[in-house]
């Protein structure tokens, strides 16, 4: 894990630490080639954007309980905002914006099907979800 985090587009990227995990076919971050292999696959231009929704819901779902909480998007925010912290009511009001937006059966969660339909309005996601070499 040591050695991938090195690399240029992860050794900046807020999430590194979960792409890592979620790659994992251990669980623990630490990464076979095959692991490697896979997420190059997925990071890649060539990957279907069905996978990279797939990917990303994955790498966001901080818990792993298959849905986006509250807390799920508590960190989130926290890992991208990264220095500049926020206030708690500033982070609250971030929440309850994505969950009018996305929460369509208002449980105050995101399932894979809510996710999915919010990142089909995001045109530029596909370009944003990958690495270059």
């Amino acid at each position: 894990m040591r050695k991938i985090l090195t690399l240029p587009e992860l050794h900046v990227n807020p999430f590194r630490d979960r792409i890592c995990k979620v790659f994992s076919s251990s669980g623990d971050g630490a990464l076979t080639f095959e692991d490697f292999l896979d997420m190059m696959s997925v990071f890649s231009e060539a990957a279907p954007k069905s996978v990279k929704v797939e990917y990303a819901f994955r790498i966001y779902d901080f818990n792993e309980d298959d849905y986006i909480c509250e807390n799920d998007l508590k960190k989130m925010i926290t890992k991208l905002c990264g220095e500049q912290r926020l206030t708690e009511d500033s982070i609250q009001n971030v929440i309850d914006k994505i969950f009018i937006e996305a929460d369509l059966d208002e449980d105050n969660q995101l399932s894979f099907a809510e996710f999915e339909h919010v990142i089909s309005k995001a045109p530029d996601f596909v370009d944003a979800f990958r690495i270059r070499m």
